[in-house]
C-alpha cells in the first residue's frame, strides 16, 4: 500500500471520528432515530391537572373546562355523555325565541384513535349522527340515510369535539368569568368528585384582547339577521350565573355540570335591546362500559358528488319547474345541446 493511500485513510477516520464527537450530528441523529413522538392528546392527557387546584388557579379551572373529547376518552377510557343545553332569546319588541339541543356522545375503548358514536337533535326536528367504528366512518342528517366517508379529512373528530364541548361553549359564551368555589367531595358513578359551586366572576382585565379577527364584510352589507347576532356578540354582557360542577379526582374530567346563566345587550349598544338566558345538564355515565359499537346495517357508498336537490325531488316524485318556453315533453333536467362547430363551414 502507498504511502498517500495510507495517507488518505487515515484522513477519512480521522474525519469519520471528529464527526460522530460533534454535539451537533449527535442531536440529529438522536432526533431521526428515536421513536416517534404520541399524539399531542396522549401526552395532554398524562399531564397531571390536580382537581384541588381549580378554584384557585385559572389555567387549570380553562384546561379541564374546556377538556376535549379525545383527552377525556384517553384520562377516563369508555363512557357515555348526554348534555342537554336551552337557549331562550328575550326582547321588547318580539315574543321570546326558544330552542333546545340535545347532544349523545358514546365513546369506545382505544383512546383518541377509538371508536365512538354522536348524536345532535333540537326542538325542531333537526340534527345530525356521525359514528366511527374500525376506522371506517358514517354520516347523516336526522332523518336521511347514512353515507360512507372515506375522505374524512377529520370531519368525524371534529363533530365528537363539538358535541361535546357544551361546558367549553359556556364559558366562552360567559367570557370566562365562571368562578368556581369548592364545596368538599361527593361520588358519581362510584367515584369520587369534588364538587364546585358555579357563580359570575370578576370581568376579566384580558378579555377584549382575546377576541377574534374582525369579519370580512359581504360586499353588499350583512343582512340585518346576522347585524343583529354580530352586534350581540359584541357588545354581551354576563349578568348572572349559578350551578355546580363535580369533577373527577383522579383524571380531573368534568363528569357532571348543571348551569343556568344570562347574557344581555343594553339598548344604547344595539337598536334591539335582548337577553339570553342558557341552561345546560351534563352528565357522564356507563364509565369503564365497552359500548360495543357496530356499523350501520345499511348505508351508501362515498360519492365525489352526493346527491343534489334536483335528483332528491326527482326520487320523491316532485315535479320540477320548467323554464318558461321549455318542451312540455321534454325533461326539466336535460342540459341544452352545446353549440355546433363551426369552423370549417
Amino acid at each position: 500500500m502507498s504511502r498517500l493511500t495510507k495517507s488518505a485513510i487515515t484522513l477519512a477516520l480521522a474525519l469519520s471520528a471528529a464527526g460522530c464527537s460533534d454535539p451537533v450530528d449527535k442531536a440529529a441523529k438522536a432526533r431521526i432515530f428515536s421513536p416517534e413522538d404520541p399524539p399531542k392528546v396522549v401526552a395532554s392527557a398524562k399531564e397531571k391537572l390536580p382537581p384541588e387546584d381549580v378554584a384557585d388557579n385559572p389555567q387549570v379551572a380553562r384546561r379541564i373546562l374546556g377538556m376535549d373529547a379525545a383527552e377525556v376518552t384517553e384520562r377516563l377510557g369508555p363512557h357515555r355523555f348526554q348534555s342537554t343545553l336551552s337557549y331562550e332569546w328575550t326582547s321588547a319588541d318580539s315574543n321570546p325565541v326558544k330552542l333546545t339541543e340535545t347532544r349523545t356522545f358514546r365513546a369506545g375503548p382505544g383512546g383518541v384513535s377509538g371508536d365512538f358514536h354522536g348524536v345532535l337533535e333540537n326542538s325542531r326536528d333537526q340534527g345530525l349522527e356521525v359514528m366511527r367504528v374500525g376506522g371506517q366512518v358514517f354520516a347523516r342528517n336526522r332523518y336521511g340515510p347514512f353515507r360512507q366517508r372515506l375522505r374524512d379529512r377529520g370531519m368525524a373528530e371534529r363533530t365528537r369535539t363539538e358535541l361535546t364541548g357544551a361546558i367549553r361553549d359556556f364559558d366562552s359564551l360567559f367570557q370566562g368569568r365562571l368562578k368556581l368555589t369548592p364545596q368538599g367531595t361527593v361520588t358519581h358513578e362510584g367515584r369520587t368528585a369534588w364538587r364546585y359551586a358555579v357563580t359570575l366572576g370578576p370581568e376579566l382585565a384580558n378579555a377584549s384582547a382575546r377576541g377574534l379577527p374582525k369579519l370580512i364584510e359581504p360586499k353588499n352589507g350583512a343582512d340585518e339577521s346576522t347585524r343583529r347576532r354580530a352586534n350581540f356578540f359584541a357588545h354581551r354582557v354576563p349578568r348572572s350565573l349559578d350551578g355546580e360542577v363535580l369533577v373527577d379526582a383522579a383524571t380531573s374530567v368534568v363528569l357532571k355540570a348543571r348551569l343556568d346563566g344570562r347574557i344581555g345587550v343594553a339598548a344604547e349598544k344595539t337598536p334591539e335591546a335582548a337577553e339570553l338566558r342558557l341552561t345546560l345538564e351534563s352528565a357522564l355515565t356507563e364509565l369503564g362500559q365497552d359500548p360495543k359499537l357496530q356499523p350501520p346495517e345499511s348505508f351508501l357508498p362515498d360519492a365525489d358528488k352526493p346527491q343534489g336537490i334536483a335528483d332528491a325531488l326527482d326520487a320523491f316524485g316532485i315535479e320540477r319547474k320548467k323554464p318558461e318556453g321549455a318542451d312540455k315533453d321534454k325533461p326539466a333536467g336535460d342540459a341544452p345541446p352545446e353549440p355546433e362547430d363551426e369552423e370549417g363551414t
